[in-house]
C-alpha cells in the first residue's frame, strides 16, 4: 500500500470543500496520507478548516507582500517536498496539487529517488510538461463530486422521492464502484480490501449502521439493488467485481431535443464545485461517461469544437485560448 505526501496549492485546487475532498479520496484510494501540506492560506478559505484539520494538516499561511509572493510559496513546498523524500523513508508516494511547469525539476527529482508522483490541477492551469512528468496526472474538473444527472424522458422524472436511506446507500454505492475501478487494477478485489479503503474514506463507516449484520450481507444487498457490482463467496473468500450490467436500465442518450439541457446541466455542475474555466476535453469526457453513446454527429454536428461554438452562441460559455495555445472555455 502507498504512502503518500500530500502537497496542495490552495489557489490551484479552489476554496471548495467538495473539491478538496475529492483530491483527498483520489488518494486515500491509492493508500495512506501520512503527511500532509496545505500553502497560500487565507480567511478566504475558512470553510476548509474541519476538512484540513481532521486530515491532520499544516497549514502554511499566505503573506501577501510584493509581486513575488506566489514564487516564494513554490519554493517552499519544493523545500519542504525533498526535505521529506531525503529523511522519512515510509514515503514512497507524493501527490503534487498544481499545474505549475515550475514544479517539474522537483517532479524529476522525486522521480530520480524512486518515488511515485501523483499531479492534480485545474485544466485552465495545467503545464503540458507537468502533465507529462508525473507518473500519472488528474483534472480536478474529472474528480469533482458535482456530477450533472442525466437528462431522461419527461415520463422518467416523476418518480418517487429518494429517502434519506436510499441515497445514503447509493452514495455509498458509487464509493464502491470507484474504489474497485481505481484502486484494484484487476477484475475483482477481495471484500476485506474494498472494506479497508472503505474505511480510510469514511474512517466512521460500519455495515451495521446501515442495518446489515455484516460486510457481504451490505455488499449483497448493493449489488441487487443498483447492480454495479457482483459478489460471490468462494470457500469464504468474498470478492467483488465491477458488474457488466446486465439487466440494467437503457443507458441515456442524447439526441437533438436534449442535448443543450445535459451540456447546461455539466456545465452548471463545473460552476457549483468552484470552476470558472474548462478544458473542452475534461466537459467531453464527462458527458461521455453520462452517455456512453455520444456522438458529436447525432446532434447535429461535425466535430467537438462546433458544440463549443454552438454554446458560446447560446449564451453558456466563452471560447477562449490559453498561452499554450490550447482551447478552453470559461464558463458563464
Amino acid at each position: 500500500m502507498a504512502k503518500f505526501a500530500v502537497y496542495i496549492d490552495l489557489e490551484n485546487c479552489g476554496a471548495k470543500v467538495e473539491t478538496l475532498q475529492s483530491v483527498l479520496e483520489k488518494v486515500k484510494i491509492r493508500g495512506d496520507i501520512l503527511l500532509g501540506m496545505v500553502y497560500g492560506y487565507t480567511d478566504r478559505f475558512s470553510a476548509l478548516k474541519e476538512t484540513l484539520l481532521s486530515n491532520t494538516f499544516t497549514v502554511v499561511p499566505s503573506l501577501r507582500y510584493g509581486i513575488a509572493q506566489k514564487n516564494n510559496a513554490d519554493i517552499q513546498l519544493v523545500i519542504d517536498a525533498l526535505s521529506v523524500a531525503y529523511s522519512n523513508p515510509l514515503i514512497d508516494s507524493f501527490c503534487i496539487v498544481s499545474g505549475d511547469s515550475d514544479y517539474v525539476p522537483l517532479v524529476g527529482k522525486l522521480k530520480s529517488m524512486g518515488k511515485f508522483v501523483l499531479g492534480i490541477s485545474r485544466s485552465e492551469a495545467a503545464s503540458n510538461v507537468f502533465i507529462n512528468a508525473c507518473n500519472e496526472f488528474q483534472f480536478l474538473e474529472g474528480m469533482s463530486r458535482k456530477a450533472a444527472a442525466p437528462v431522461r424522458a419527461k415520463k422518467q422524472r416523476a418518480s418517487a422521492a429518494v429517502t434519506e436511506e436510499s441515497a445514503d446507500e447509493a452514495e455509498l454505492n458509487k464509493l464502491i464502484v470507484s474504489i474497485i475501478d481505481e484502486a484494484s487494477g484487476m477484475d475483482e478485489m477481495y471484500a476485506s480490501e474494498v472494506k479497508g479503503v472503505l474505511t480510510r474514506l469514511r474512517p466512521d463507516f460500519n455495515e451495521k449502521s446501515y442495518g446489515c449484520a455484516s460486510f457481504f450481507k451490505l455488499l449483497t444487498r448493493l449489488a441487487a439493488r443498483f447492480g454495479d457490482i457482483h459478489v460471490t463467496n468462494d470457500n469464504f473468500n468474498v470478492m467483488v467485481s465491477l458488474s457488466g450490467g446486465d439487466g440494467a436500465e437503457a443507458q441515456p442518450q442524447l439526441t437533438r431535443e436534449n442535448w443543450r439541457e445535459a451540456f447546461a446541466a455539466q456545465l452548471a455542475a463545473y460552476k457549483e464545485g468552484g470552476f470558472e474555466r474548462v478544458n473542452p476535453s475534461i466537459l467531453k469526457a464527462d458527458i461521455m461517461t453520462t452517455y456512453p453513446g455520444f456522438n458529436e454527429r447525432a446532434i447535429g454536428f461535425k466535430r467537438f469544437s462546433d458544440v463549443m461554438k454552438q454554446l458560446e452562441k447560446d449564451g453558456l460559455v466563452v471560447v477562449e485560448m490559453d498561452e499554450q495555445k490550447t482551447m478552453l472555455i470559461k464558463l458563464l
